[in-house]
């Protein structure tokens, strides 16, 4: 039996090697039957067989001083829409776990994570044209002296920063998450694209105050699932040292996931 060939799903990789947990997140998709392309800025190393990987540059030019002086997050957060807009694939983040197929049906798949409700952007599709993509990349292509939804509190940090750096650091800088959920609530809310959000449960069931327990051989992360759940966001961001560094302990969500997937983590530790 084959599998049926789906939705197309990408994502951006900065660096020369994935770690396991990266592997497992890409593996899983194109074990659901989605094309899969990581779009990358360097050579990596170790990318999983059937993935399909493309230079970076195809989709924008990469400010990689910006990068450098930000996080690999900045640039994924600018590089997500316009790679929908170019391809119309869903977004994947390299740590987003694939647990059901996403339907073809679905236009928008986008929603909340952790206990706050804001929208996460994890994993991402929206219509290639429209309101919302279009002032997602007026946003990022003309940045305002200070986005709009910037409190008193965030104004004067960003009044604070170091004005010899470019403007875009600086709001990195005043506020770490105001070019990723930030702006993607915001805008989600000023074109009413928010009324397609999904709840929790679809893409972000285990909130990130709880990501332990993806690694603990008795947390029942399953518990978290429902039967709307497509995703598994694992968040290795959040993820402590140790986890990256050393083998998932056996029976852990990672550590099944690694076997489900056939990937050996002792090859792709941090």
């Amino acid at each position: 039996m084959t599998t049926p060939v789906r939705r197309p799903v990408a994502s951006l990789w900065i660096g020369e090697k994935l770690q396991y947990l990266n592997q497992i997140c890409l593996l899983s998709h194109v074990q659901a039957g989605h094309p899969t392309t990581l779009y990358c800025t360097d050579e990596v190393s170790n990318v999983p067989e059937g993935v399909e990987v493309r230079k970076a540059t195809e989709i924008m030019d990469i400010p990689m001083d910006i990068v450098e002086q930000t996080s690999a997050s900045f640039l994924s957060n600018v590089f997500r829409y316009k790679m929908i807009q170019k391809t119309g694939a869903i977004w994947i983040d390299c740590d987003a776990f694939c647990h059901k197929p996403f339907p073809d049906e679905m236009e928008y798949i986008f929603a909340g994570h952790g206990f706050r409700g804001a929208l996460n952007c994890g994993v991402v599709a929206i219509p290639q044209t429209g309101e919302l993509m279009d002032r997602l990349l007026d946003y990022y292509d003309n940045l305002p002296p200070a986005p709009p939804w910037f409190n008193k509190n965030q104004l004067r940090k960003l009044g604070r920063q170091d004005e010899s750096l470019p403007h875009a650091v600086k709001i990195y800088k005043a506020e770490r998450t105001a070019f990723g959920p930030q702006a993607f609530t915001y805008f989600a809310r000023e074109t009413g694209a928010i009324e397609h959000a999904l709840t929790n449960d679809y893409l972000y069931p285990v909130p990130f105050q709880l990501n332990d327990i993806f690694y603990d051989p008795h947390g029942r992360v399953e518990g978290h699932f429902t039967e709307n759940t497509l995703s598994v966001h694992l968040y290795t961001n959040g993820t402590k040292p140790w986890w990256r560094k050393n083998v998932p302990l056996e029976n852990s969500y990672a550590w099944r996931m690694c076997q489900q997937t056939g990937v050996n983590p002792a090859d792709a530790l941090e």
